[in-house]
């Protein structure tokens, strides 16, 4: 019994971080693809980061929480996840990086200034589209039994590059954007914009409706490919979770259509929520093939340890991020429209970067920072990375992590210090 505690924490931080952050990711799907509605595309894509200046960092805690108990508490299965799944956890976190980075850059540019602004922009929202890719084709490895017990003992490619997984990806962009764009009425029509209420109801619906179809298209592609899955999905509590998740998707387009987004908040995260609950329950008690959750538990003391911690933790956290999402919700941290021609006059968003104003781009929206440097910073960062990942002597590890604060350190100081010819 006690080995189970800390699974539940595990799902309960997953949920948290689909719900929470997948918004935030789904928020840059819509910063891709601003288009479609009434308001112009720059009015979009600023309300969209206005939405989720307060909150997008403080969502990431969830992650962590969920990685740092799992290695805690089941050593043997974290390791086996990711080594066998290095490739597509890489790629998760390096969109993680890319994403806060270029949110920060963007908090100091100026709308008028030109392609700058606009590689910014793209760069955020193709990394906030990749990352919950990425991250729920690991969750289709694991569910599909893709993930044997053992260091990089499954296939690096195919575990995470099957029917299952890929529609796992597209179905988790999919929910992130019917997230987003419920929650981004709501703050429209919080704010008195009545235009962009309209547009991102009419986004919600339409994704609301894509994301469903793509649940529907997943159980089919479960049922030919994944035999054991799919029969914990149809039988007992998973069958019951899925029923519930499909009732709460449908709920929440009837309040999406009647513009309740208050309520839809809700019945989206509950829908989202089950479908996890849902996983958990077809799996349970295996965690990876021949591995219970009992069986891959730490010891007693470490499990003891771990849920004092996260009840001492949680006493702080949890009444911190109530507040935060509070003031949020009822707008006590709104500075400015989101329609301001520019950040400059946003200094929500300038201030949630926590990034010095530098002049980044020069008039004519070419970048004025130093070529070379960059040039430079991009060098090791794919160098570094490649050592990290491929290389087998301790020596060039090494070599790679060298590589990798080179970068960081080349990065900060182009960001913190004013190239001399702007």
């Amino acid at each position: 019994m006690l080995a189970d505690v800390p699974i539940v924490f595990v799902l309960i931080g997953i949920t948290a971080y689909t719900v929470l952050s997948g918004a935030d990711f789904g928020a840059g799907l819509w910063m891709l693809i601003p288009g479609g509605g009434q308001a112009d595309a720059a009015t979009t894509r600023d309300h969209t980061r206005h939405s989720i200046g307060p909150v997008w960092e403080a969502n990431h805690v969830w992650l962590i929480f969920v990685l740092t108990v799992a290695w805690t508490c089941y050593p043997g299965a974290f390791g086996s996840i990711v080594s066998t799944l290095a490739i597509p956890l890489l790629i998760a976190a390096i969109g993680i990086i890319f994403r806060g980075t270029t949110y920060a850059l963007r908090g100091v540019l100026e709308r008028g200034e030109g392609r700058g602004v606009s590689l910014v922009e793209k760069l955020f929202a193709l990394s906030s589209v990749l990352t919950p890719f990425a991250l729920a084709t690991v969750v289709g490895a694991i569910a599909t039994g893709r993930v044997p017990v053992g260091n990089a003992r499954g296939n690096i490619i195919t575990s995470w590059l099957n029917p299952v997984s890929i529609l796992a990806g597209v179905l988790a962009v999919a929910f992130s954007g019917y997230l987003a764009a419920v929650y981004l009425a709501a703050d429209a029509r919080r704010l008195g914009e009545p235009v962009l209420t309209r547009d991102f109801r009419g986004r919600a619906l339409l994704a609301g409706v894509v994301a469903g179809a793509l649940a529907l298209a997943g159980l089919l592609v479960v049922r030919f490919t994944a035999a054991a899955l799919w029969h914990g999905l149809t039988t007992g509590a998973g069958l019951a979770l899925v029923v519930v998740s499909g009732v709460a998707g449908v709920l929440t387009l009837i309040l999406v259509w009647r513009s309740s987004f208050g309520p839809a908040r809700a019945s989206a995260a509950l829908a989202v929520a089950a479908v996890i609950a849902g996983w958990a329950a077809a799996q349970e008690p295996q965690l990876l093939p021949g591995l219970t959750v009992r069986a891959a538990a730490a010891g007693r003391a470490t499990l003891i340890a771990t849920i004092i911690g996260v009840a001492v933790g949680a006493a702080v956290l949890v009444p911190a991020l109530a507040l935060l999402y509070t003031l949020v919700l009822r707008g006590r941290l709104d500075t400015t429209a989101p329609s301001a021609p520019s950040v400059a006059s946003a200094p929500s968003v300038a201030s949630a970067s926590s990034v010095p104003s530098v002049p980044l781009v020069a008039r004519d929206g070419r970048i004025a920072v130093g070529r070379p440097a960059w040039a430079f910073a991009v060098v090791t960062l794919v160098a570094g990375v490649g050592l990290l990942v491929f290389a087998g002597p301790s020596w060039a590890l090494g070599i790679g992590a060298l590589l990798l604060v080179a970068c960081a350190v080349t990065v900060f100081a182009l960001t913190a210090v004013p190239d001399e010819k702007t």
